[in-house]
């Protein structure tokens, strides 16, 4: 410990950290996931709809802004009280370094920034009520933000002049453990949500498709994102509704796999973002009969997250992006299985790489390397070791695009009856 440098940081992106004058918080974080403020994001998008061009995207309720415009509707002794809004990394970073202070790549995702110019949009702020003395001061994801508090060094044994680095939100931090900081590098980031994420060397916005144009965590450099609520975290729920092991689960699954299943799923547990911008979507095994068993619904479920990533890649297409191949990270990646069944969706070669599952904790201690050192980028954030290349089995990609066809149909049936449930409950 006494010879660290360096300190990076990366985290969920989007939350919302509430603080008072005295920097404590006001009430319990609001996270990505939350779909509470759909209607504040409907309101913003129809109200000033210029302002999806400047950042990157159209209003979504996971986003920063719309929670906020929540909060000022619904609690608003809270809103009142506000002094500063930090997203959770960077309330982390508060303790670390008593600085409030976060990254271009993680602020990309509140809505306030203004993508082009790497700074905040004073009329994003003026429309949710705020105004800049609010938000963290910004700094690049390579670039120092304070330095590690002499106590805390003293209890952790390290020395007394340790650099807190602006660090990244989990996708850009994921892009530069992967070395993704190319034009067109591209990737799938599948973790307890999905990202399909492309880099670019110029600020590219295309808010009709429904992708995510956000600064990346290095200078000059920014990039388009599907963004999917919905990832590997439906292998657990299914590992969870079916009492049993991942792994297991995985290798039955494996072991009678020859075609797609006849079943269909659609992934939305938690509503979805890229494509349909859609909070009422929810999760639907179509197709079940007497004779399915569990190997049948398993497969079902790596095919359903891998047709939302064919719908991602469908959305890049339209602004666009053509990808060649793209590498694969987060705590999905472990399984060649579902990486394969990825490839024949998407009728592209995947690549594996060693250590992928910790991506974007490997990303933030790149980046504090850098905040650092000042090394050049390209001198940092390589290429991990290849594990492995992925090609489509051609058969089965003819298969599954049938396949793909009706789970976009059933989604498009089901969408209006979506609302009509959530309506009749809430």
């Amino acid at each position: 410990m006494a010879e660290v440098r360096g300190i990076g940081l990366s985290g969920q992106m989007h939350g919302a950290v509430l603080l008072n004058e005295q920097d404590r918080p006001l009430r319990p974080a609001i996270l990505w996931n939350d779909g509470r403020s759909m209607r504040e994001a409907e309101d913003l998008g129809k109200d000033y709809p210029e302002l999806s061009e400047s950042a990157g995207v159209i209003p979504m309720p996971g986003f920063t802004a719309p929670k906020l415009l929540w909060v000022a509707r619904h609690e608003p002794q809270v809103f009142s009280a506000v002094r500063k809004i930090l997203l959770p990394k960077d309330y982390v970073r508060l303790r670390m370094t008593g600085e409030c202070v976060t990254d271009m790549s993680d602020a990309a995702g509140t809505w306030w920034l203004d993508e082009a110019s790497r700074s905040w949009s004073d009329r994003a702020l003026a429309v949710t009520g705020l105004d800049r003395s609010q938000m963290p001061h910004l700094v690049e994801g390579t670039q120092p933000s304070g330095v590690l508090r002499s106590d805390l060094a003293r209890e952790w044994g390290m020395r007394g002049d340790v650099v807190i680095a602006g660090g990244a939100g989990d996708a850009a931090a994921g892009a530069i453990g992967l070395g993704a900081i190319d034009e067109v590098s591209a990737f799938i980031s599948l973790g307890t949500s999905g990202q399909l994420f492309v880099t670019t060397r110029t600020f590219r916005p295309a808010p009709e498709t429904l992708l995510h144009a956000f600064c990346h965590a290095l200078p000059e450099r920014w990039f388009q994102m599907a963004a999917m609520l919905n990832g590997a975290s439906c292998l657990s729920w299914a590992a969870g509704l079916l009492k049993a092991e991942i792994k297991p689960l995985l290798d039955q699954a494996e072991e009678r796999y020859q075609k797609p299943s006849n079943l269909i799923f659609l992934p939305y547990l938690a509503g979805e973002r890229t494509p349909h911008n859609d909070p009422y979507a929810r999760g639907v095994f179509f197709g079940l009969t007497p004779e399915t068993c569990q190997s049948e619904l398993v497969q079902a479920v790596l095919e359903g997250v891998a047709f939302s990533f064919a719908d991602a890649k469908q959305c890049l297409e339209q602004a666009g992006t053509r990808l060649t191949s793209i590498g694969l990270i987060g705590g999905g990646s472990r399984s060649s299985f579902w990486a394969q069944i990825l490839a024949n969706v998407l009728d592209l070669p995947l690549v594996r790489y060693e250590g992928a599952d910790k991506g974007p904790a490997f990303g933030a201690a790149r980046l504090a390397r850098l905040a650092s050192t000042g090394e050049q980028p390209e001198a940092v954030c390589t290429q991990p070791q290849r594990l492995q290349t992925i090609h489509p089995h051609t058969h089965l990609v003819d298969l599954y695009a049938p396949r793909l066809e009706a789970f976009r149909s059933l989604y498009h049936a089901l969408r209006p009856e979506f609302k009509k449930a959530y309506r009749s409950v809430n």
